[in-house]
This record gives C-alpha cells, sequence and structure tokens, in this order.
C-alpha cells in the first residue's frame, strides 16, 4: 500500500512538470510571433520635409575676460608732501595754502609786453599769477574781446602774499566791524597766495559783474579750465559770499564736470575721496570737444615719505595733491603718453627699484 502510493505521487508530480513546462513553450512562441509582427510592420524614419536643407547653428562664444579698453596701471613713487600741491588743491577756511616759496609766478604785464597784447590789463607790474595760468587766461580773454570788442577788462587780484592778504582782511573787518569776513579770505587760507586765482574789474566802473557781455566770460569761461569759484548758494560750503569776478583755474576736464554738473570746488573734492577711489569705479566723462577722460583718488601714506600712485601705461595723465589726504588722477584717455607727464614720477620697477627724477606734483 505505501508503495502504491508513493507511485501516485510521483506521476502526479511527472504531470504537473510537463503541463508547466508545455506552457512556457506556449508562452515563449507567442511572444516570438508578436515580436516579429511588430518588427514587420515597422519602417525607417525619413527626413520631415519641414526641415531645412542647410542649418545654421549659432555657437555661444565666450566673453572677453579682457577688456580691450580698459586701462593697464603701473605705479609712480610721490613724495607724499605734495598733497598739498598742483592745479586741484582746495584752499578755503579749513584748508590752508603751504607756500614752497618756488611758485613759478610770471608777470602777466610783462608777457603781455613780449606778445603785444594791449586789449586788457593788471593793476600794475608786480601782479602776478602762476605760468601755467597764463595763457589759458589770455586765451580766454583773447576770445571775448574778440567777440565784443571790449578792452576794458583789468586784472584787479592775483597772487598774493600772506602779508598783503592779512592786511586785506584786517581792512574789511574794520570795515565791517564783524569778527570774521564773508568778503576776504583769512590770510594763509586764500586762493589768491596760491597764483591760481585772479580776479577781473573793468576800467569803467571798476565793477565786473559777470552780466551783460560779461556773462559770456562766466558762462564759457569752463572751456579754458576756469570755474567760478564763489557762485550763488554755495557760501554754506565755500565760506564766502557770490563773487563773480574770481576765477580759478582747475583745468579744462574738472571746468567742465564741475560747471555741468552745478557742484563747487568742495562738493567736487569730496566726490573724488567718497565716490571713484582707484580701487573702486572711476569718473569718466567727455568735454564739449569730446575729449575723453578718467579721474580717480588715491590717498596719501601718510606714514611714509612717499606714496605710491597708480597709473595708466601709454596714455597722457596728470597728478595733482587735493590739499586735504591724497592725489587726484586725471587720465588724458585719446592722448597717448609721448614724454614724461608734468607730474611727479619715479617708475616703479618690477623689482621694487625706482627710477627717474622726483617732479614736483604742483606745476
Amino acid at each position: 500500500m505505501p508503495n502504491q502510493k508513493i507511485s501516485k505521487e510521483k506521476s502526479i508530480k511527472r504531470t504537473r512538470t510537463a503541463v508547466e513546462l508545455i506552457i512556457c513553450l506556449v508562452l515563449l512562441a507567442a511572444g516570438g510571433f508578436l515580436i516579429k509582427g511588430a518588427v514587420g510592420r515597422s519602417k525607417p524614419v525619413g527626413r520631415s520635409d519641414h526641415e531645412a536643407s542647410d542649418i545654421e547653428v549659432d555657437i555661444p562664444v565666450p566673453e572677453e575676460t579682457t577688456d580691450p579698453n580698459m586701462l593697464l596701471y603701473t605705479s609712480v613713487s610721490v613724495p607724499t608732501k605734495d598733497k598739498f600741491y598742483g592745479d586741484l588743491i582746495l584752499v578755503n577756511n579749513d584748508h590752508q595754502y603751504f607756500h614752497t616759496g618756488e611758485e613759478d609766478l610770471v608777470s602777466i604785464n610783462e608777457l603781455n609786453d613780449e606778445q603785444g597784447i594791449t586789449f586788457f590789463t593788471a593793476v600794475d607790474y608786480d601782479y602776478t599769477i602762476l605760468r601755467q595760468v597764463y595763457q589759458p587766461m589770455v586765451d580766454l580773454i583773447t576770445d571775448y574781446y574778440n567777440k565784443y570788442f571790449d578792452d576794458t577788462l583789468i586784472i584787479y587780484g592775483s597772487y598774493r602774499t600772506t602779508e598783503f592778504q592779512q592786511s586785506l582782511y584786517d581792512d574789511d573787518l574794520a570795515q565791517t566791524g564783524q569778527s570774521e569776513s564773508t568778503r576776504v579770505a583769512k590770510a594763509g587760507f586764500s586762493e589768491h597766495e596760491t597764483g591760481l586765482a585772479f580776479d577781473f574789474s573793468e576800467t569803467v566802473d571798476y565793477d565786473y559783474t559777470g552780466e551783460g557781455d560779461e556773462a559770456w566770460i562766466n558762462e564759457n569761461c569752463y572751456k579754458y579750465g576756469f570755474i567760478e569759484r564763489y557762485k550763488e548758494g554755495k557760501s554754506d560750503l565755500t565760506y564766502i559770499q557770490p563773487e563773480p569776478w574770481h576765477f580759478r583755474y582747475v583745468g579744462i576736464p574738472h571746468a567742465c564736470y564741475i560747471t555741468r554738473s552745478g557742484i563747487c570746488l568742495e562738493e567736487y573734492i569730496d566726490l573724488l575721496r567718497t565716490s571713484y577711489p582707484y580701487e573702486g569705479e572711476h569718473l569718466s566723462f567727455s568735454d564739449d570737444s569730446g575729449s575723453s577722460y578718467e579721474v580717480y583718488f588715491v590717498a596719501s601714506d601718510d606714514g611714509a615719505d612717499t606714496t605710491s600712485v597708480p597709473v595708466p601705461s601709454g596714455f597722457k595723465y596728470d597728478i595733482s595733491g587735493n590739499n586735504i589726504d591724497g592725489f587726484i588722477v586725471t587720465v588724458y584717455k585719446d592722448v597717448p603718453e609721448t614724454a614724461q607727464p608734468t607730474a611727479p614720477a619715479q617708475e616703479t620697477t618690477e623689482d621694487g627699484e625706482t627710477e627717474g627724477s622726483e617732479d614736483e606734483a604742483a606745476q
């Protein structure tokens, strides 16, 4: 009995295995048939009629990593004390002018005589001005004369000694009875002591107002490098009441920017110090002729005898002190550097040595 039971179980297992095998074969055959049908029905995919035969592909080009118009800089070593000298020094009740005793002063009348100029004069032959200011002043007056044929202009104020400025200040206090003057700068704190400023008058009423034909001078002086120094609405910054007759030389680029912006010299110097340091964005602009400039500020190294001032390679530049805390560099972006700039310049070489002479920043 037991043997019959075992045989029956084996028979059932064999039957079950055979059935499972048959089912697998059927499934495989069906799968093969389906795959063959799918392959038979498939066709190669051809080109769409809507596709262009020639396709232009714009491949992105990496942007230039270096701006071809970007200035390259080297450095010059400038005597730190020269921050007190130059065409852009700020001189007012807060900032004293320090005489060098070596100012290059010229007699206005003597140079007029040499050039045969007779349509304007100075009060006397001892009226002097810095040499670099004389010719721009003459150009301004010449163009005015050629336009209006007015030969009554006279230079009533120019360079002054500290002693003469003190006498003017004392006389003004005696007249007004005030303890301080808003009409005359303190001795040592007057632009006239720099040789960069002059006053107009005229020989008819001895009262230059900047009105009538004279308005042309006040409106166009910036084209020659001058600013009307003490204008309406700026007395709280300049400490001097409006003086339409007082002109200060700062150079064409700066005179242009100051005049266009309607600011005074105090505001301009502060703007450069705070907003346009060498390490940051530089002030860039063009004048009426289209000439381009770049201006930036470099703080003086007051703990050292010299200050390293970055300057552009290959372009003309000027360096001026601001009479406060550093230097202002003016780059003439349209003028190649064909000669040594008229500024302090000790070229710094790659090994850290300096070469060249130490020229004064003040010109």
